[in-house]
């Protein structure tokens, strides 16, 4: 009688055992999402009420909109203060589209320099670089607007462009330096013996390589680019220069009536190219970040 007794006592312990991963995977789930639904809720709260009447949308913290209506988006397509929607929508492209094209162009260079060439004081010149990091940007705004000024090019998109195309993000030069470091040096060496200079070897070896982390750059860079509202605020004066995020103030008056639903309809459009570029691109993070390393 004794066997049975034991194996109905393993059997009932498997069994307690797999109710208790049942209730943690449920509860696990469960909070992920609950957690999912806090951190989306203000997103899917925007995109609704772009489809609400103006007049609904301050003060009602329902999802479901009661009235739809595309107003909103003719307003926005209509464009605000004599510009229209794809003015500002073409200067937001310009800024994305330039930043990449600089970032990939000038942080592959230096980093390059960096990580395969010996000159002296490198490591002092990277620490310099990456001390750079801790500089708050607000330091260096009034140099900068003194700077730009005295040159003429408030009111252009050189202010916003110029750093890019010089290297002075010094995250993507790190990023860059950081993946060029772990590839091997028997690369450069069968190069040297063949004849091939620095500038063969980064044009014919180094770029090819450095595709994963030169993609996670230029999404990054586009990114942050296209949601940069400080910059612009600075430097750009006519509304013929505006871009997408100093649209959106625009719809913001605290002297007469705010049009919520023209903001709310136009942060929607302006939300869409980030999300499409995010998705069609999305892979290539992990796949940088991983390649990268970010090994000391």
């Amino acid at each position: 009688m004794r066997p049975p007794a034991r194996s109905t006592d393993h059997d009932g312990g498997r069994g307690r055992a797999r109710r208790r991963r049942t209730w943690r995977t449920f509860l696990y789930h469960g909070s992920i999402l609950v957690l999912g639904f806090v951190i989306l809720y203000p997103a899917a709260w925007m995109v609704l009420s772009s489809f609400r009447p103006s007049n609904q949308i301050v003060g009602n913290v329902n999802l479901i909109p009661d009235n739809t209506t595309l107003d909103n988006f003719v307003t926005a397509f209509s464009g605000i203060g004599g510009v229209s929607f794809w003015t500002f929508f073409m200067n937001s492209m310009i800024l994305a589209v330039g930043a990449v094209v600089g970032i990939a162009l000038s942080s592959t260079v230096s980093a390059y320099a960096f990580a395969r060439i010996e000159f002296p004081g490198r490591n002092l010149w990277f620490a310099l670089m990456i001390g750079t990091l801790l500089l708050p940007f607000h330091v260096v705004i009034i140099p900068q607007y003194i700077m730009f000024n005295s040159l003429n090019m408030v009111d252009t998109f050189w202010p916003l462009l110029l750093g890019k195309f010089l290297a002075a993000e010094a995250f993507f030069v790190f990023l860059m330096v950081q993946f060029m470091r772990n590839l091997p040096r028997e690369l450069d060496e069968s190069a040297r013996i063949d004849g091939a200079g620095h500038a063969r070897i980064y044009w014919s070896i180094m770029l090819p390589l450095m595709r994963p982390v030169m993609v996670t750059a230029s999404i990054f860079a586009f990114i942050w680019s296209w949601n940069d509202f400080f910059g612009p605020l600075i430097y750009l004066k006519s509304p013929d220069n505006y871009t997408m995020p100093l649209a959106l103030r625009q719809y913001v008056d605290q002297t007469t009536v705010s049009d919520y639903g023209g903001q709310m309809a136009m942060a929607v459009l302006a939300l869409l190219p980030v999300l499409i570029f995010f998705i069609i691109f999305q892979r290539y993070i992990v796949d940088g970040v991983a390649t990268s390393g970010l090994k000391g």
